[in-house]
């Protein structure tokens, strides 16, 4: 049975974020998005909005699903079953991303469509975790803990895919690096580490036993009509249902930054692979510390001010990377080229950029998470965990399918920045009424 503060138990539960991070980091941020936008698609421009477009098919999905699967655990007790049979899927699928080659756009989307829904799923009942495992004067910081120790997993596995995959000239086990070859074995990295660093949830949390003794059709029956339920009764948990509409507008954003940060920086910016894992190394490392040092600023200040805060620094770095390369072009006409060091360039400027994203996107991430645990009723944890998800995804699909459109449209990813920006500012103005 879960124990609240048992460390043994939310260290284990820590570990699913330490394991899962290796996903989000190199295959849907850094590497393997970026890598399909410049090797596999025909072009950018057009991989970029088939990219959007997956990303968005994958919000949908999760969005559709995500509640009624919480309200089949509920029912059955067995959420910690459909956390393995998600994380397999993912495994798996992620394992598969490595056959895919040049003009191999279809089978590519498929798997990592896959593998997105199955990572997403599996991330849903994580964080319905979080209030059993915690008690109310510590769930800030368990939850900073966790999402901390998952940018450190992001960031080892990123050392590791930099040292034995991408920097060095003979690739480990004899991968080579013709056709992509090593870049798309990181992918394999990713499933070996995402297979064993989730075996502790599995193996020290348990679910309570299943009593039901419903059938699976009338459990699916009883999950409508709880949901149905769900909705009608959150008119009586205003602050709750104006909290997840906030979340679906500025987590909207933070998905399309993740989805096209590493691409934005490869085609725009003209960083190349290596350079762009060293950026995710950095991110993650001004991540972890994000979390860590708000997730205890949090318990204090609260969740709803750390929310608030990290939005409007989000901002600030969409504008900086907006305008990156156009800055040096600008200040060289007005003030002169000798005028202006070496250092003022785009890249530079879009480091800074990164930087504020890494700080602040991993604290706003973990004060949502804790602020709606801390909101939520006991006996409605994964039903409300699911409509969690439900806000982070149901108009997710919206930001990164704008993103491809405008990109499209414009010929140009800078395009794709303003509809982010708009998405963190209407976010903002929601969380202000709470």
């Amino acid at each position: 049975m879960i124990q609240k503060d048992d460390k043994r138990q939310i260290w284990s539960w820590a570990m699913y974020d330490f394991a899962n991070s290796a996903f989000t980091t190199l295959v849907v941020t850094f590497i393997y998005g970026t890598f399909f936008t410049k090797s596999i698609a025909d072009n950018e421009i057009l991989g970029t909005q088939y990219w959007s477009w997956a990303i968005s098919f994958t919000a949908i999905v999760v969005a559709l699903s995500s509640p009624i699967l919480g309200a089949i655990a509920d029912n059955w007790g067995s959420r910690k079953r459909i956390m393995l049979v998600s994380t397999l899927v993912c495994v798996s699928a992620t394992a598969l991303l490595f056959f895919p080659q040049q003009g191999q756009v279809l089978l590519a989307l498929t798997l990592f469509i896959i593998a997105n829904i199955a990572f997403e799923i599996g991330t849903v009942f994580c964080n319905a975790y979080l209030s059993e495992l915690s008690s109310e004067e510590r769930i800030g910081k368990v939850s900073g803990m966790a999402w901390g120790l998952g940018y450190v997993g992001g960031l080892l596995a990123l050392v590791l895919a930099l040292i034995f995959f991408v920097q060095t000239e003979q690739p480990i086990l004899g991968f080579s690096t013709e056709n992509g070859e090593n870049i798309r074995a990181t992918n394999l990295l990713v499933a070996i580490w995402f297979l064993i660093f989730s075996l502790p949830i599995f193996i020290w949390i348990k679910d309570k036993h299943n009593t039901s003794k419903k059938s699976l059709s009338l459990v699916v029956e009883s999950s409508f009509d709880n949901l149905k339920t769900t909705f009608k009764e959150l008119s009586s948990y205003r602050k709750i249902f104006h909290f997840l509409l906030a979340r679906l507008v500025y987590n909207d954003a933070l998905i399309t930054i993740f989805a096209f940060g590493g691409i934005y920086a490869a085609t725009t910016i003209g960083f190349s692979f290596e350079e762009i894992i060293i950026l995710g190394i950095v991110l993650n490392v001004m991540a972890g510390i994000g979390a860590f040092v708000f997730g205890y600023l949090e318990d204090g200040k609260g969740s709803e001010k750390v929310i608030l805060w990290s939005i409007v620094f989000l901002m600030i770095a969409c504008l900086i990377a907006f305008l990156a390369p156009e800055l040096p072009g600008l200040f060289q006409f007005i003030f002169g080229g000798n005028a202006i060091p070496d250092w003022f360039n785009a890249k530079n400027l879009f480091w800074v950029a990164a930087i504020l994203i890494g700080l602040f996107s991993g604290p706003n991430q973990s004060a949502s998470r804790t602020y709606m645990a801390r909101l939520t009723p006991a006996q409605k944890r994964n039903e409300f965990f699911g409509f969690y998800a439900f806000s982070g995804k149901m108009t997710a699909f919206v930001g990164p399918f704008l993103f491809g459109l405008v990109t499209r449209y414009f010929d140009t990813q800078q395009a794709g920045l303003i509809v982010i920006f708009i998405l963190f500012f209407v976010g903002y103005k929601l969380m202000k009424r709470l």
